[in-house]
């Protein structure tokens, strides 16, 4: 899995992602950081990356595009810091990889994650 980690998320959990063999890259890495949500999407897009952020306004924006991908991985937890956020983060990963390359949304709270396919279907 590739990963896109947004802003508000540490440069920690994506070193930490690296080490695990994963493809994560940050914004900053990029030189990136005053890019809006919507070209944040189409870089995610293109390049196939799950993007992870503390925005709720991605799963806004997926949820309305119609689009079955990017995946995005939104926390909302207590407490950000990168080794609370990576043990959230860990099950989910292990637990969701097929529906992560297939797009949805999750959402990562203290005690659980939800789980909305991609595209979201008007019901």
């Amino acid at each position: 899995m590739k990963f896109l980690g947004d802003m508000g998320v540490s440069q920690t959990v994506i070193n930490t992602l690296r080490n695990y063999g994963y493809d994560a890259i940050h914004l900053r890495d990029e030189k990136l950081q005053k890019l809006s949500d919507e070209n944040i999407i189409v870089k995610a897009k293109e390049e196939r990356r799950i993007i992870l952020t503390f925005d709720l306004d991605f799963g806004e924006l997926l949820a309305f595009s119609g689009d079955s991908l990017p995946s995005v991985i939104i926390f909302r937890l207590e407490k950000a810091n990168p080794d609370y956020v990576l043990s959230k983060l860990n099950p989910v990963l292990q637990e969701c990889q097929n529906i992560l390359e297939n797009g949805a949304i999750i959402t990562i709270k203290d005690k659980n994650y939800r789980v909305r396919y991609l595209p979201v279907k008007n019901e």
